[in-house]
């Protein structure tokens, strides 16, 4: 049997080790090289001292320390509105297809296009936020160009595009929950809200475990909305670790260390990864 699955899976193992083993391989041999744009061959090969090279350096420790921080306070803020949003819509008979169809539009948007709208109307002079704020006697404020808030002008920005796809996980959770344990929590007594903390918020964990996950990888890999609205800046504000790699590849020209960054970055999402779900496997057990 084991032998049968095996044969099964493995057109597609095949697939999947060419297509993306093979360039994480060059970009692990990339890593090790002394390979930069102004010198493009691989040897000598330098074995980790590209890695030692931006761990020496404060800005990468910043940028790390700044892409921890930007990606827990969206996925906590994604889960929390998109929770909300899809008990909501539990409790909403009429008009629920139309409803999830106005929730699908952002998340089905290119995040190149959502941060040029946003630029657009963010944009300090004439963009339409600050109009409004003016109508209410509120001075314009520059939410990109500001170093105290260009980051959570960036998480809110995510935060409007990403919550759709969370709406949806826990839209679906939600709909295959048994009754039962409902209907004998009413006959005890159980009000809402006790019935949401003891039994919807448990039986919902191992969908929520698999959304943080989800909302973790991509927020961690957070690059286009940092490129068109910010640029990493004011200054280094905004710099997530994604785009400290790029920079130091592209701008750098140290192809090398940008990828030692990359590879840095691939290995936390591979260990928040195997954590959550090594947590959620105990859990069952």
């Amino acid at each position: 049997m084991t032998r049968t699955g095996w044969a099964f899976a493995a057109p597609g193992l095949s697939v999947l080790a060419i297509v993306m083993g093979l360039p994480v391989l060059y970009a692990v041999v990339i890593s090790v090289s002394s390979m930069t744009f102004l010198r493009p061959t691989l040897q000598p090969f330098t074995g980790l001292s590209n890695f030692f090279a931006i761990a020496g350096e404060e800005i990468f420790w910043h940028s790390l320390l700044l892409t921890l921080r930007y990606s827990v306070v969206t996925v906590i803020g994604e889960f929390i509105i998109g929770l909300g949003i899809a008990l909501m819509l539990q409790r909403t008979l009429r008009l629920r297809p139309f409803y999830f169809a106005i929730l699908t539009l952002p998340m089905a948007m290119s995040p190149v296009a959502v941060a040029l709208i946003w630029r657009m109307l963010l944009q300090p002079n004439l963009g339409i936020v600050n109009h409004l704020l003016s109508q209410l006697g509120i001075p314009p404020v520059d939410w990109l160009g500001s170093s105290s808030l260009a980051l959570s002008t960036l998480a809110g920005i995510d935060i409007w595009q990403q919550t759709s796809f969370v709406v949806l996980l826990m839209a679906a959770g939600l709909a295959s929950l048994p009754k039962d344990p409902y209907e004998a929590a009413q006959v005890d007594g159980a009000n809402a809200l006790q019935q949401f903390w003891y039994i919807t918020l448990p039986m919902l964990r191992p969908i929520s475990a698999i959304a943080i996950v989800i909302q973790l990888i991509n927020e961690f890999r957070t690059y286009d909305l940092v490129y068109v609205l910010t640029k990493g800046g004011p200054g280094t504000s905004t710099e997530l670790l994604s785009f400290f790699a790029y920079r130091r590849a592209f701008q750098g020209l140290a192809v090398n260390e940008g990828n030692a960054a990359a590879l840095v970055l691939m290995l936390i999402i591979l260990g928040i990864t195997v954590v959550f779900f090594a947590m959620l496997e105990r859990q069952r057990g």
